[in-house]
């Protein structure tokens, strides 16, 4: 308690000593409160510009509130332009941790000296972010690795912080009558069963072998390969991976990369992952994203940290792509009708209401390009709807929302014109096709053919089986029956008996008390 009381006092002061709460205060017209906070705070200094201070601010309070800043850093259209900007370092400019610490970690994880695992190891990192700093290397073969370490101490802080978390959202279920609604609760264990398996760089291995066997045969996504003789929970070594930041549109143009097939092959690629496979890279910030610029790979994505990735059930993805696809042809009926069905809105909702709401919603935003939608309004309105029917948000999907906004916002910067129905409707139709149509039904018959091959052989001696057992149960009944129709005689019998003896005996005493009075 103690120590979570400690965590609590210095992320207040350090708000109050970067000037958070005058930046939170700034939108509204309380010179008084100001004016108050500077007489109070006097001794704090708030020259350095508002953004500058923000960034210091998350990267001093550490690795959650970081990860917080990644997520604002890609809301152009629901944020001033300097804090977007300066919460962009924050991607993959974190600072670093001491070279030495790094090279201890290597030894502790791999057991030698990076100077006999390598054949060169740049002490310098190329990058750093909030859970990890990656160093650029050689192996002894001459192939060009990158080496990814876990930055000291995490797990003692993210553990202090969730437990904030934790505690804060308990406080908000006493207090807001919204709260059970949204799940919040559930909400945090989720974000704290991410953060964890983020520390555990093994598992973040697995994940890109796996995100890399499923792009295999791709066109449009490239995923570095493992070494796995290498890799341990707090290092990996990876493919080294040459490519221009996705962040940096400047030098994208000037290496020719088509910004236009850019922005559409990411829209692919991410219903491709949800839809198709149900994984996805659910930390898709721009940090983490790269263009290659190589002739043979020219203009391909490059995916890069797979700490946190998404899974899906069946479930969710039919569920999903009904609602998305419903969504893409204005069908609000139909949107209405799966959330009831789902039981995301209570079973008693008028179908043509929550369709009407959403319609108010929704239709503003269709044929715009994604320059003139404001996202931070459709959103704002969807959840007054939602409170309004009391709609159920769902924790196994907000990675899904949170990846949602990564490439809406990284689809703003490539493309501001691109329209985000017209090109994602055809590929949700195809998938559409592909699971329910007949080129579904032989999809799923292909998959489900090596399971029953061996089956098919064993059929007629099966059947005989079935045939020999169904005869001799039916031999054993029809014994049983015969056993208790013998039972149910020799029963009958005995009442007979046990009726007769007792007439008898009655009529006995009977005659002997007529016998006895007339004597």
């Amino acid at each position: 308690m103690i120590r979570k009381f400690l965590r609590l006092f210095k992320i207040v002061r350090v708000s109050v000593r970067y000037g958070l709460d005058e930046i939170a205060i700034s939108g509204f017209d309380k010179p008084r409160i100001s004016k108050f906070l500077d007489t109070v705070f006097f001794w704090r200094d708030l020259s350095t510009p508002r953004a500058v201070r923000l960034r210091r601010a998350l990267e001093e309070l550490g690795p959650i509130f970081v990860k917080f800043g990644q997520v604002l850093s890609t809301r152009s259209d629901l944020f001033p332009i300097d804090i977007v900007t300066e919460l962009s370092k924050l991607q993959d400019r974190v600072p670093p941790f001491d070279s030495d610490l790094a090279i201890q970690m290597i030894e502790e994880s791999l057991g030698a000296h990076p100077d006999e695992l390598f054949a060169r190891f740049e002490r310098v990192p190329v990058a750093s972010a909030s859970i990890a700093q990656v160093h650029f290397a050689a192996l002894k073969d001459g192939t060009q690795v990158a080496v990814k370490v876990l930055r000291p101490g995490m797990k003692k802080l993210i553990d202090e912080d969730v437990a904030l978390m934790h505690i804060a959202a308990n406080f908000i279920n006493k207090l807001w009558a919204d709260a059970s609604r949204l799940k919040i609760q559930e909400v945090v264990q989720e974000f704290d069963k991410y953060l964890h398996d983020e520390l555990d760089l093994m598992r973040e291995a697995a994940n890109a072998s796996q995100l890399r066997r499923n792009f295999a045969e791709s066109k449009l996504l490239l995923v570095p390969e493992m070494y796995w003789d290498y890799c341990s929970s707090g290092v990996i070594v990876m493919e080294r991976m040459h490519g221009i930041p996705v962040s940096q549109i400047e030098r994208l143009i000037e290496a020719g990369v088509d910004l236009k097939k850019l922005s559409s092959d990411g829209v692919e690629i991410f219903f491709t992952q949800v839809f198709r496979d149900g994984f996805f890279h659910a930390d898709m910030h721009p940090g983490n994203i790269l263009v290659s610029i190589e002739p043979e790979t020219f203009g391909r994505y490059i995916a890069l940290d797979f700490g946190i990735v998404g899974t899906l059930t069946d479930y969710d993805k039919d569920y999903l792509s009904q609602n998305f696809l419903a969504f893409f042809r204005r069908d609000y009926k139909r949107v209405a009708e799966a959330h009831i069905e789902s039981g995301w809105a209570p079973k008693e909702t008028r179908v043509d209401e929550l369709e009407a709401a959403v319609r108010a919603c929704c239709e503003p935003i269709f044929d715009r390009p994604l320059k003139d939608i404001s996202f931070g309004q459709v959103l704002l309105r969807l959840f007054q709807t939602s409170r309004r029917f009391n709609v159920e948000v769902q924790p196994q999907l907000v990675l899904l929302q949170k990846t949602l906004l990564n490439i809406e916002g990284l689809g703003r910067q490539l493309d501001p014109d691109l329209d985000l129905w017209k090109t994602a409707k055809p590929y949700l139709e195809r998938w559409m096709g592909e699971q329910v149509g007949w080129r579904g039904l032989v999809e799923r018959l292909k998959a489900e053919a090596p399971r029953y091959s061996h089956i098919f052989p064993q059929l007629p001696r099966l059947a005989h089986q079935a045939l020999t057992v169904a005869s001799e149960r039916d031999v054993e009944t029809r014994a049983l029956l015969a056993l208790l129709v013998a039972e149910q005689r020799h029963t009958n019998r005995l009442m007979s008996f046990f009726a007769f003896f007792i007439g008898a005996f009655v009529v006995g005493a009977v005659a002997y008390q007529v016998y006895a009075r007339v004597l």
